[in-house]
């Protein structure tokens, strides 16, 4: 009798992992490929970036509960199943980290997360005097935010643009080299190439450079200037990253400068 019981539990053991394992799978790869489906559809053209965050807010609710459950039903096969399913634990486990991506990304590009990043999307290492855009202007278009510096947030004066700024990304100011300003611009330039920027234009003789960075999920076009002067105390390069769409740009500008003076 009791040997029955136990080939009877025996057997029924290894269905019951295959199902919590396809429903681990179920979810945790279904979730990721929901997330999945709001920046293919911006690269496709079926619809803009607003859609797209609309796809990924819808998924938040979820994602944390599905990422634990799949973490959960992972460790338990591979507590029952131990050495026997190993095949199962690889898949709940696949799921798991898909579903943790799926996570990551909204975190990552919904505008307005964190409370120390500020709803602002034009960034300059000078304040005063922020270097212009000049070739991108057409490139821009009519619907394009604002590059008048400290005006793309219609609650916000250019002072609190440029006070939440310096609050918050109290480094990006401007740099001062040795070099002379034409070997500077020339490091520039590469520096631009390095980054895989479009380059828009070049003006030696201005000292100013245009170029585009390109974002890779959701393709916001974001364009940067920068301006190399030199001064009595040497060479000052100052740079200014500004987004074309969105309010919050969630502190990518501001990375954005940080990697250019770190190349260059």
């Amino acid at each position: 009798m009791n040997n029955n019981n136990l080939g009877s539990t025996q057997g029924t053991t290894p269905g019951f992992l295959r199902i919590l394992t396809a429903l681990a799978a179920f979810a945790g790869l279904g979730l990721a490929l929901f997330a999945l489906a709001a920046p293919v559809g911006v690269w496709t053209g079926w619809w803009d970036f607003r859609q797209g965050f609309t796809i990924l807010r819808s998924a938040q609710p979820f994602v944390l509960w599905i990422t634990v459950g799949c973490a959960a039903i992972t460790i338990l096969v591979a507590v029952i199943g131990r050495q026997g399913a190993a095949r199962l634990v690889a898949v709940a486990a696949l799921a798991t980290v898909a579903a943790g991506i799926a996570w990551y990304v909204p975190q990552s590009y919904l505008p307005g997360q964190g409370a120390d990043i500020p709803p602002i999307h034009d960034i300059s290492t000078d304040l005063v005097d922020p270097p212009q855009f000049v070739a991108v202007l057409p490139l821009r278009g009519d619907t394009s935010n604002p590059t008048v510096y400290g005006t793309g947030n219609p609650n916000m004066t250019p002072e609190e643009h440029a006070q939440r700024q310096q609050a918050a990304y109290p480094d990006v100011i401007t740099q001062t080299y040795d070099e002379p300003a034409s070997a500077i611009f020339d490091r520039a330039l590469a520096a631009v190439d390095a980054l895989g920027w479009e380059l828009v234009a070049q003006d030696a003789d201005a000292g100013r450079i245009e170029a585009t960075d390109t974002t890779f999920w959701f393709r916001f076009k974001d364009d940067v200037v920068i301006r190399i002067q030199p001064t009595a105390a040497g060479t000052e390069v100052d740079a200014r990253s500004t987004s074309r769409v969105g309010l919050s740009d969630v502190g990518k500008n501001a990375a954005r400068l940080r990697a250019f003076y770190n190349e260059l």
